[in-house]
């Protein structure tokens, strides 16, 4: 006794993300990154000080900027992190049309550079602030290392942010000339 039935051989089949899902992961934890880079900086920023010295972040123009790009950008970045998590969960845009990939695009462009002027700001604070009281004998090394790191993160902060700006200009709709 043959069978002999048309059934196809059974046959198991890997579905792989799609690439959109995946850029839509990789921006999510882009921004996750981000998020967690501008929460040490602000907490090492804030923490800054020298009860030797007298001497507070709140005492230095560039630390108040660096400390205003770092609020900044956790509110772009908070808003940006319910909206990814939003697009990976339900696989939906809410900000759907042109507008929305736009906004992405712009908003990281103008974040990430926000970003990196703050942590400039306070490089360049810290190096000049650092060789002045070295000069007065009074080194301050402990502050301005902790001023260093907060500036380094929010580089890191920076880098993360424009990495994402690269996924979301794949996303902008392609226009024909």
């Amino acid at each position: 006794m043959e069978n002999n039935t048309n059934t196809p051989p059974p046959t198991t089949t890997t579905s792989t993300p799609s690439s959109s899902t995946v850029s839509r992961t990789v921006l999510l934890i882009l921004r996750v990154l981000t998020f967690a880079f501008l929460l040490i900086a602000f907490i090492i920023l804030v923490l800054t000080k020298d009860d030797d010295a007298d001497i507070k972040f709140k005492d230095i123009h560039a630390y108040r900027y660096m400390i205003s790009t770092i609020v900044i950008g956790f509110a772009y970045n908070s808003l940006q992190i319910a909206l990814s998590i939003f697009s990976v969960v339900s696989g939906n845009r809410i900000l759907n049309g042109d507008g929305g990939y736009k906004f992405d695009f712009y908003g990281d462009k103008i974040i990430s550079y926000f970003l990196l002027s703050g942590s400039a700001a306070g490089f360049g604070a810290t190096e000049d602030l650092h060789r002045i009281f070295k000069a007065a004998e009074e080194p301050l090394n402990s502050f301005f290392g902790k001023a260093n790191a907060s500036g380094s993160l929010l580089l890191f902060g920076f880098i993360a942010t424009a990495i994402a700006s690269i996924f979301t200009s794949f996303a902008l709709p392609k226009k024909a000339n």
